[in-house]
């Protein structure tokens, strides 16, 4: 049926297609939320040599393992709520799970605002490992579900982009604007976010899994362009009714019925394992601790300004990412990237393994493999990892899936930051890249041998792969 309804859109002119301009609109809306999760993902660096300074919000400098508590709580947060999140969009609507990531981004703010104690920080961290815990749950399926075949790769790697500009942003702030004024105009994007939202739609395959096909029909013609009686929306919506009464007739969908369907069971699988090396690769941990990490290179440029690399090369990334996913396909670009980010930490391991013997090599090699890592994690690994997942269930169990995915992204990601000072103390910091090395070529081997291409493929062509 997809098929025929791809068929039916190639065959039209270009004014009987519609447009895509709603539904970039509504991406653009929506994808405010990825912006403001970069900006706390990126607010760490710059707040460290505030934090432990004697300008710190709490009146003290705080100590290592204050500082790695406050880093590392957003993820044990997110890891916690993920199953709420994924029940949330699941029972409320696409569109409800992306507004109430809003709404502990804008207490993580406030309570920071007031923050006179370690332990306020921690709790506006765990403020925004709340919203975290959503963004990688609520936001793909909702964009996902907004958007037409055609567009759907390029508008998931947007929300990516999106998240590099909140970081790029968060780290120019970092560096030029005091504690308090970042906080304040945290706030006001955050509040804007909210009220943008409110006005946008609901997804379409939501409000079909509720028989609520007549308004599925004007919601689909909205962000088409088409006429709600044109044919191409008939067909989606009659593709919709049909996969519904499809599962309908099937017991209710939980996690054993999931692990029963041998195609949804070995996509699990093979995503859990790929997302093991996305989520511990190290990226994370040169995102949140940049400052600490380029000090290293002992090259006569502020720290704060070096920094600035991280998420402009994510950035550019990104756009790579949003520009060739839907010409070389899924697979190649996660692939390669992976290995590129092995290569990459490989050479900062051994930089920061003759610097810790006492030799002095040249600091620019340091500061080249963080730009590649972040780079190529940006450009294939993290996007392009969500936008396969997103295409290889189908919506009725899609968010289920994503939140045990997310959940354990999550706790990957804390393990990673709550080991890196620790061990970095005890065994110098290049222990840890060496150790991220070897997990980007896992991954890497991982993806080639088992992900499956979605590119161009139906969700029922996928999972006629995952079944053989």
């Amino acid at each position: 049926m997809k098929a025929k309804i791809n068929n039916e859109i190639s065959n039209k002119n270009t004014e009987e297609q519609g447009h895509t301009r709603v539904q970039w609109i509504v991406v653009v809306i929506a994808s405010l939320m990825m912006f403001l999760y970069g900006m706390e993902n990126g607010w760490m660096s710059p707040m460290t040599k505030v934090l432990t300074s004697d300008q710190s919000p709490t009146g003290y400098p705080l100590s290592g393992t204050e500082l790695s508590w406050v880093s590392s709580v957003l993820p044990l947060t997110a890891v916690c709520l993920v199953p709420l999140y994924a029940f949330i969009t699941d029972a409320y609507g696409r569109k409800f799970g992306v507004l109430a990531v809003g709404i502990p981004q804008l207490i993580c703010c406030t309570l920071r605002l007031f923050a006179t104690n370690t332990t306020m920080l921690i709790l506006s961290r765990a403020s925004a490992g709340v919203a975290a815990s959503g963004c990688f749950i609520s936001m793909p399926i909702y964009v996902r579900e907004i958007c037409q075949d055609s567009i759907r790769g390029a508008t998931v790697a947007f929300l990516m982009l999106m998240q590099n500009f909140g970081l790029l942003t968060m780290y120019l702030m970092g560096s030029y604007l005091s504690y308090h004024i970042i906080l304040w105009i945290t706030i006001t994007i955050t509040v804007l976010a909210i009220g943008l939202i409110i006005f946008a739609p609901e997804s379409p395959a939501f409000l079909a899994k509720n028989e609520k096909y007549d308004e599925a029909a004007k919601t689909l013609a909205l962000l088409r362009g088409l006429e709600v009686n044109h044919k191409i929306i008939e067909l989606e919506i009659n593709e919709m009714r049909n996969e519904e009464l499809r599962y309908k007739s099937l017991p209710e969908i939980t996690f054993i019925n999931i692990f029963k369907n041998k195609a949804w069971r070995s996509g699990f699988l093979r995503a859990l394992l790929v997302n093991t090396s996305q989520s511990g690769n190290g990226t994370f941990a040169i995102m949140t601790y940049g400052w600490v990490i380029l000090s290293s290179s002992k090259i006569s440029i502020d720290p704060d300004l070096q920094t600035l690399v991280v998420p402009i090369l994510m950035i550019f990334g990104s756009m790579v990412s949003l520009v060739f996913v839907q010409k070389f396909g899924r697979k190649v670009i996660i692939v390669s990237m992976q290995i590129l980010i092995a290569v990459a930490m490989t050479c900062m391991g051994v930089v920061l393994m003759l610097q810790h013997s006492g030799f002095s090599p040249p600091g620019w090699v340091l500061l080249l493999s963080v730009a590649i890592s972040v780079w190529a994690y940006a450009a294939g690994v993290v996007s392009i990892f969500y936008v396969i997942v997103s295409e290889m269930f189908s919506f009725q169990v899609r968010s289920k899936i994503m939140g045990i995915l997310v959940s354990y992204s999550w706790f990957v990601s804390s393990l990673q930051l709550i080991v890196f000072v620790p061990i970095s103390e005890m065994f110098g910091m290049h222990t840890m890249f060496f150790i991220y090395a070897g997990v980007n070529v896992f991954g890497g081997v991982g993806a080639l041998l088992l992900m499956p291409e979605t590119k161009d493929k139906t969700v029922e062509e996928i999972e006629r792969i995952l079944s053989k």
